[in-house]
């Protein structure tokens, strides 16, 4: 007697593409793994964001990332770096806790508290 189950697969929350999406007052809402395997394409849809940015402050909201590792926190410092570069304000909201601890461990959790 066969034992076999036939279930449908799984959505996996953390493959997919990371996007950068405009809300509500100018924020952008941080969607996808922000992983190594979309840490360029994150990069680089951040510094264009940043660029494009104008005057006003930036607010990047995080409550989207599906997951994350320490490729994603080097994407959201570098951005952070970009902006102060470039004179801009940039803020983040909804962190995940993953990304919150790496950055604890990393000594780089005031930064990413509070922006540039």
């Amino acid at each position: 007697m066969s034992t076999a189950r036939t279930t449908a697969p799984a959505f996996d929350l953390t493959t997919g593409p990371f996007n950068l999406v405009a809300g509500e007052g100018g924020q952008l809402r941080a969607e996808g793994p922000l992983t190594f395997a979309s840490a360029r394409h994150a990069r680089e849809l951040g510094l264009a964001a940043i660029r494009g940015g104008g005057q006003g402050a930036l607010l990047i909201d995080c409550r989207g990332v599906t997951a994350s590792d320490s490729a994603g926190l080097a994407v959201l410092v570098d951005w952070l770096a970009a902006a102060r570069a470039g004179k801009h304000a940039l803020r983040f909201a909804h962190v995940p806790q993953g990304l919150v601890a790496l950055a604890r461990i990393s000594e780089v959790s005031e930064l990413l508290e509070r922006g540039v």
